[in-house]
């Protein structure tokens, strides 16, 4: 039973509930994501292989132009000793 009115007040209307936020679209693909379809795994493994032939290449190529600078360096650093007469090595008298 509902009442409608005491003491000649009517109750106050009631608030309207707010409506839920609907879930944004990532959180659709929680679970998805975690769980890689089996049939694309040549796909991956072809894709792994090509990242790790990238990362081998940076680093040769890294590694080729640190021995450069060190070959350079140690050449500019024997044509000045030569130029300025000193030599990092002792000589006995």
């Amino acid at each position: 039973m509902e009442v409608l009115a005491i003491d000649d007040a009517s109750p106050p209307n009631p608030k309207p509930q707010p409506t839920p936020e609907p879930d944004p679209a990532w959180r659709q693909w929680q679970g998805r994501v975690k769980q890689l379809d089996a049939r694309w795994w040549p796909l991956w493994v072809l894709l792994g292989v090509i990242v790790v032939f990238l990362i081998l290449t940076v680093g040769v190529v890294v590694g080729a132009l640190i021995l450069m600078v060190k070959i350079i360096s140690s050449l500019l650093g024997g044509i000045i000793r030569l130029f300025t007469g000193s030599s990092s090595s002792t000589s006995l008298r």
